[in-house]
Order: structure tokens, then C-alpha cells, then sequence
């Protein structure tokens, strides 16, 4: 057992993953090594993603796999010999026991919180999937579909007309689509449609987003939809013109885990729409539908092929492979008690005994902003189903200029990198560096990024930013004396609720007109300035490039799009896939090919119980 006390103490664990090792040892009695190494195990799982660890999948292998420098890797116990040691164990119970560690029939060990936080999720969904709420009159229905979804040419699917009648018909809805598919644009569809249906109560509608970033974002796509919509002055003026933080919606607490609403005090929403569900973890979605009403609709939009979110969990990812409703979003049934026939639905898909949550989760095919030639949605294709051959001809053949809107380039070497990126950074950033107010200067930002994998290294964040600062300063475009220099683009790296800047927030540094001296400017409501002294601002970094990471929940113009020049844990499908649909227009592409095959072979999976627990 002694190399089990070399691992633990070694660099292949965090300090907090050691401390906890040894508390539950202690509270198990002392001299518990695999109980131990199991605790430490479930902790550093946790902070990579995972709910839970599974002990059948790791049991007798080699951990860890890529040992750090200066740690010896060793066989994991087998499955017999760790049950043996953990079963008995005061610190570990069974699903219902108050515990501190959670061991399921399935050999899935979870921290008990998050064991909470997963059953409570899964019963407050299925729970909401089947319960129906009012039914509306089907002619009146079918009417109120086809005036707002008009059939789509030809015997195509609508498949946000589909969305649509998931949302009305019960009380979840997921609705789930790739960049420029319609999601924003289906929901405020669907809002129209509830407040038309439901006009002899003044519905109470909320829409949040996970980051502040993405909040603005959404709110200013249903500003935009909502100008165009086909409806009566009542039911414009009725939809929302505000989104807000998933945070703050709950009524944060300072120095708390905990919200102001939850299941004792619930939000005052008769339905609730959440954007960028994939970026929601599991412990803040939990903590979210405990504290919506259980009369209240739920709607879920996000894309379940991008990245998840930083924090544990997959929800999105979850909720969509347990639905498993890609062959058919609704029965034949559904549709036929709302009186939707012909080219909505396929007809004969979907089985008639088949759960709920199938009839609730939506995902949408039609791309309406890339056409069916567009490179970056044939390769965003690709990449998806890991088609790697496939995916390298679509680079191939979209070398520099061959097509509209994707360029792919080998990596430079090290050396030539900011000679390579001379040109890309004074195109992109130009505009930005020569606008004439900061409300000019940010919607210039936000048109071109460059992208990246790592944080540090010369392919990283820390590395493209500081090459990007030389270029531009030899440039004569900007002067980079100090940290407030003028026309620095940041991004805040921690939530203040305070001064309601949050974690994503893009903002930038200019003279303030009235007294000369720096201020930070972020764009507020209604296309107006927020602006700080930059020594009270909180954490933060220059954003000429952001991680993949980081830009979710964005999107840009264009992108730059800059791989690394060696493989990396960080680098999978989700990333390259996330990465490439952050453009709306054009992406460029620099990447290492056997770097390029790892990452494409990787898939970011992630040990949960949750689909299990909703299927």
C-alpha cells in the first residue's frame, strides 16, 4: 500500500484532493488506503468535469495515464478488492444513506452532494416531462402553428414548428441546434405563440443565460426577432425585452453556495428559457429547477455538441442521450392530438409506449445562416461524427482564399508565428483600434477573435496575446506603457455582483472623455456604456485571443483559429467543433495534422449517472 501513499501525495492530485483524502480516511477509522485513494480519486474526477467515478471503468488500470513529472503511475485495485475495502466503510452508503461518498449498484462512487444533486435533477424533469399542463384547443392550435411556422417548401420537416409544439404541449421542452439553426428565433416564436394561447392571463416569462456574455447576447437577437414578429401590438408588447444571469435570476448570496429562491421561496415565472443550457453545470441546474414553480414551463435551448460546461457535469449532453429522439422528436400520437399532419412530422416514426422526455427534446436540423455548400458547416459536420478523412479533404481543398468562408493553413513554427500573424492581427483589429467612441470600438471587437486552445505557451492565450500587443505596437496602433494603456480589450475572469460585471464580460480600456484619465467601458442596455475605474474592476485579462473555453456563448465575424503544435488533453472534437462555430462568417484554421487527427479522435465524456437516472 505504500505506493498508494506515494500517489496520493504526489503531483497527480490537488492539495484540496489530498485533504480530503485524508479527512475521509480519518472519519473511516485511519489506515484505509483504497478508501483513501477512492476519495481522492472522486474529488480530482469532480474538478475534471465528472459527477462521479466509476470504479468498473478504472478498476485494474494504470493511473494516471499521462503521469506528470515525477510521479510513478500505478495499477488501480481491482473492482473485487475496492468494493471489499469500500463496502463496510462508515464514510461510504448506499443511494439513500446520509454519506459522505455514494456507491451505486453500478459501481458509480459519487461525493454525496453531488449524488443529491443528480436525483434531484433527473425526478424534477421526468417529474415536469409528464405532467401535462392545460391543453389548448387543437383547430385553434394548428392554426396558431402554421400562421407563425409557415410550412416549409416541399415536404421538408419544420422542425422549430416542431420545437414549437413540444413547448405548448408540456411543461419541458429542450431544444437543441448548431450556430445559425434558429434557436433564438424559435423561442421567441414559441413565446408568442404561449402568450396567444394563454391571453386570458398575463403570462410571467424570464429568460437567462449562464454567463453575462451570453444573457446580452440573447437579449439582443429577441429585440431583434421581436421587430419582425407577425403578431398583434398585445402580444409584441407582452414579450420579454430583458435576459438575465442564471445567478442572478436565483437571487445570488454573497460567500454562499446558496440562493435567495428555491424550492421554499420559488421564482415568481409562469415559464422560464434558459440559452446555452450546455454550459450549465449540473449543482447550478439543480439548484434552478428546485426553484422554479412546478406549474411553470421550462425551456432548455443550447447546442449538446459543444463543449460543456467548466464546472461537473454534461446536463445538456445528458438529457438529449437519454430522450435519444433523433429519429423522431414526437410521436405520431402527439402530433395527431394537436391535429399537425402531413410534412411537420415523419409520419409512422417514434414508438407509441415510449417515455416523456422523448416527446420532449427538439433538435433542430436546418441551418438557416450557412447554406448546404458552406464549408464551415460541411466541416462542423464532419468533425461532429468524427469523420476524420473527410473532415482533412474539406481542409485540403479550402486552402488559403479557396473558399468564402473557411481558409485552413499549416501551423507556423514558433519562430515564425508573429511574422505569420502580422497580417491577420492589424486586418482584424484595425477597425477596432481606430473607432471614434467606445460604443463603435466594441462592436468593432466583436467582429473579429482569434482562438485557441491553450493558456499558456506561444500557441496559447498568454503567447498570441502578447504577440498580438508587439504587432499592433509596432503597427503605431496602440501604446502599451502600462496595464490601462488605451484600447486594451479585456475580458473579466470572476464574477462581481456589486458592480454586475460577470465571468466572460468583454469590455475595453479608453480615456475617459470628460477628465483624460482611463476607464473601462462595457456595453450596457439598450446600446449604452457602463463604465469603471479599472482599479476597481475584478479579475481580468487582455482578450485579443480567448480560449474555445472562454468563447462560448460568443460569436464573431470572423475567427482565427490557432491549434497547437502539440497534442494535449484539452484538445477534442467538442473544441474544434465549438471553436469553428464561433464564426458567423469566416474562419481560418492553422493546425498541426497529427495534432489536428488526436483532437479529432478525442471525445470529451464525462461519468455521470443522469442519464441512467432520467431514462
Amino acid at each position: 500500500m505504500t505506493e498508494i501513499r506515494q500517489l496520493i501525495a504526489s503531483s497527480a492530485f490537488s492539495d484540496l484532493d489530498r485533504h480530503f483524502a485524508a479527512f475521509i480516511e480519518a472519519q473511516a477509522g485511519g489506515e484505509q488506503p483504497l478508501v483513501a485513494l477512492a476519495a481522492a480519486l472522486v474529488s480530482c474526477k469532480r474538478s475534471e468535469g465528472h459527477i462521479c467515478l466509476d470504479l468498473e471503468a478504472i478498476a485494474g488500470s494504470t493511473f494516471p495515464d499521462l503521469p506528470p513529472d515525477g510521479v510513478n503511475p500505478i495499477h488501480l485495485p481491482r473492482l473485487k478488492d475496492w468494493t471489499k475495502a469500500l463496502n463496510p466503510s462508515p464514510v461510504v452508503g448506499s443511494p439513500g444513506d446520509f454519506k459522505p461518498l455514494i456507491l451505486d449498484a453500478r459501481h458509480r462512487l459519487y461525493l454525496h452532494r453531488y449524488w443529491e444533486y443528480e436525483q434531484s435533477l433527473a425526478a424534477a424533469i421526468l417529474k415536469r416531462a409528464a405532467d401535462l399542463p392545460p391543453q389548448p384547443d387543437s383547430p385553434t392550435l394548428t392554426q396558431k402553428l402554421h400562421a407563425l411556422f409557415p410550412p416549409e417548401p416541399g415536404e421538408t420537416i419544420n422542425w422549430q414548428c416542431v420545437a414549437a409544439l413540444a413547448a405548448v404541449r408540456r411543461k419541458f421542452c429542450v431544444i437543441s441546434g448548431g450556430p445559425g439553426t434558429g434557436k433564438t428565433h424559435t423561442l421567441v416564436l414559441i413565446l408568442a405563440l404561449l402568450l396567444e394561447l394563454e391571453r386570458n392571463r398575463k403570462l410571467r416569462i424570464a429568460v437567462a443565460a449562464p454567463t453575462g456574455k451570453a444573457a446580452a447576447r440573447i437579449q439582443d437577437s429577441i429585440r431583434t426577432v421581436k421587430a419582425t414578429l407577425a403578431c398583434d401590438e398585445a402580444t409584441r408588447a407582452q414579450l420579454p425585452e430583458r435576459a438575465t444571469t442564471i445567478h442572478r435570476l436565483l437571487g445570488y448570496l454573497p460567500d454562499s453556495a446558496r440562493f435567495r429562491h428555491n424550492a421554499d421561496n420559488p421564482l415568481p415565472f409562469d415559464v422560464v428559457a434558459v440559452d446555452e443550457a450546455s454550459m450549465v453545470d449540473l449543482a447550478l441546474m439543480a439548484k434552478l429547477f428546485q426553484a422554479i414553480p412546478p406549474s411553470a414551463r421550462v425551456i432548455l435551448l443550447g447546442d449538446k455538441d459543444q463543449l460543456a460546461s467548466v464546472e461537473a457535469g454534461a446536463v445538456l449532453g445528458d438529457i438529449c442521450s437519454a430522450a435519444a429522439s433523433d429519429a423522431s422528436p414526437l410521436s405520431p400520437s402527439q402530433g395527431e392530438r394537436a391535429g399537425v399532419r402531413g410534412p411537420l412530422l415523419p409520419l409512422g416514426s417514434g414508438a407509441q409506449g415510449r417515455a416523456a422526455l422523448a416527446d420532449c427534446v427538439v433538435q433542430l436540423k436546418k441551418n438557416y445562416r450557412f447554406g448546404q455548400h458552406s464549408a464551415i458547416y460541411r466541416l462542423s459536420n464532419a468533425i461532429n461524427e468524427g469523420r476524420a478523412e473527410n473532415v482533412l479533404q474539406i481542409l485540403r481543398d479550402c486552402g488559403a482564399n479557396a473558399a468564402d468562408d473557411l481558409i485552413s493553413a499549416p501551423l507556423p513554427r514558433r519562430a515564425e508565428l508573429k511574422e505569420a500573424l502580422r497580417a491577420r492581427v492589424t486586418a482584424g483589429f484595425t477597425e477596432f483600434l481606430k473607432a471614434s467612441d467606445p460604443l463603435a470600438a466594441l462592436a468593432a471587437l466583436a467582429r473579429f477573435r482569434i482562438l485557441c486552445a491553450l493558456r499558456e505557451g506561444p500557441f496559447g492565450v498568454a503567447g498570441l496575446n502578447q504577440a498580438t500587443e508587439e504587432i499592433l505596437e509596432e503597427a503605431g496602433l496602440i501604446r502599451p506603457q502600462n496595464l490601462w494603456y488605451a484600447r486594451r480589450p479585456i475580458m473579466i475572469t470572476r464574477n462581481d455582483y456589486n458592480l454586475k460585471l460577470f465571468n466572460g464580460d468583454i469590455g475595453l480600456l479608453l480615456p475617459d472623455a470628460d477628465t483624460g484619465e482611463p476607464r473601462a467601458f462595457f456595453p450596457g442596455p439598450d446600446n449604452t456604456l457602463r463604465k469603471f475605474l479599472p482599479l476597481r474592476l475584478p479579475e481580468h485579462e487582455t482578450a485579443y485571443a480567448l480560449t474555445v473555453h472562454k468563447s462560448q456563448g460568443s460569436e464573431f465575424d470572423r475567427v482565427l483559429l490557432i491549434l497547437p503544435d502539440r497534442e494535449s488533453p484539452v484538445l477534442s472534437r467538442e473544441l474544434l467543433y465549438t471553436g469553428i462555430t464561433r464564426a458567423r462568417t469566416s474562419v481560418e484554421l492553422w493546425f498541426d495534422e497529427q495534432v489536428f487527427r488526436a483532437a479529432l479522435a478525442r471525445r470529451v465524456t464525462r461519468t455521470s449517472g443522469l442519464c441512467d437516472a432520467l431514462q
